[in-house]
Parts: C-alpha cells; structure tokens; sequence
C-alpha cells in the first residue's frame, strides 16, 4: 500500500479491480480545504485515461511492475512471439497489447512490462524511435526540398509512413512509434 501523495508519473496502482498507470499528477492545496492528488490515470488493458482525484493519506494498492528486454521472432495470427533475454523463454503477445506494433521487425528488442506478483504481461513498449528501411516509395526529384509536401513510403516492417519528396527507396529513415511520424534520414 502506497499513500496518494507518494504518486508519481509510472506509478502502477490496483483500484477497482482494473490496473493504472499513472501519466501525470498535480499536488493542490487549495486555500480553503484539505490538499489532494489530482491524477490522469491510464488503463493497461484498453488504453482509457481517467481523471482521478485523491485525498492525502488515502492509501492506496500500488502494483510492482519489472520491465524486462524481448525479442521479437516471428508473427503468429494476431500474436506476436517474442523471447526472453535473461531466460530464453518464448511468450505470445497479442498485437493490441503493443505499443507502436506496426513497426516491428525480426529481431528487434522490445521492453516487456509485467505485473511482478503474477507474472502476467501488461504491454509491450517499442523504443521511441527505430531505425527501418524503406521498401517502396515513388522516386524523388533532386530539388525538391522547398516545400513540407509529404509522399507515401512503404518500410521494411510492411507499415506506411508519409516522408518528405526527396526520400528514396533503400534509404533508412527514423520513425516515431508513437505516432508513425518521419523524423529524420539516417546517414550511412
């Protein structure tokens, strides 16, 4: 058990039964009244964020979560395999279970975050950024920088990405996970 006013960002905490992350939190003490928590709490299972307001010394049930490095083998259905690095151990994980699963190639390593009193897997977390090769774009034109105009480009792990004009095909680009935005072009 956990106070309230020990919540911070990444904090994982049980309360109705369903698991939260916590994604940001604000101390108030208002000029009249007790102080309190007010909390932007995030489900683990289907992604909802709540606001949730909590009074100092409320105690609550915090969970012990263990982040640990996957590999990704291979796709099976709408599982992706992945292999423990301290154990070898091979584990299915559901695609909706995965942040950034779109971007996936063999091979990559990924964070795993598990509840640690029942071993059960909450998400897998890409890097922020991953390096990918592009697979099929329409060529660019030399010259064409002035403008943000964005084209098609279709990368290694099968997921399309709008990159700028001047980006071709067999190049390796950076891409944000989170959203599938371009970043930058990796030089070689």
């Amino acid at each position: 058990m956990i106070n309230a006013q020990d919540i911070k960002i990444g904090t994982a905490i049980r309360m109705d039964g369903k698991l939260y992350f916590c994604i940001d939190f604000l101390h108030v003490k208002p000029g009249k009244g007790n102080t309190f928590m007010r909390t932007k709490l995030k489900d683990v299972v289907n992604g909802y964020v709540l606001e949730r307001r909590f009074n100092i010394g409320e105690k609550l049930e915090d969970v012990r979560v263990e982040r640990r490095p996957y590999q990704f083998l291979y796709q099976e259905g709408e599982e992706y395999i992945f292999m423990n690095q301290e154990t070898f151990d091979q584990v299915p994980i559901a695609h909706d279970q995965i942040t950034g699963a779109d971007y996936l190639v063999e091979g990559m390593v990924i964070d795993v975050v598990s509840d640690a009193s029942t071993e059960t897997i909450l998400y897998g977390e890409l890097p922020v950024k991953v390096q990918l090769k592009i697979t099929y774009t329409e060529p660019g034109l030399k010259g064409d920088t002035a403008t943000n105009t964005l084209k098609p480009a279709k990368v290694e792990s099968g997921a399309e990405v709008r990159v700028p004009l001047f980006i071709n095909e067999g190049e390796i680009i950076e891409i944000d996970t989170r959203d599938g935005s371009y970043v930058g072009r990796v030089k070689a």
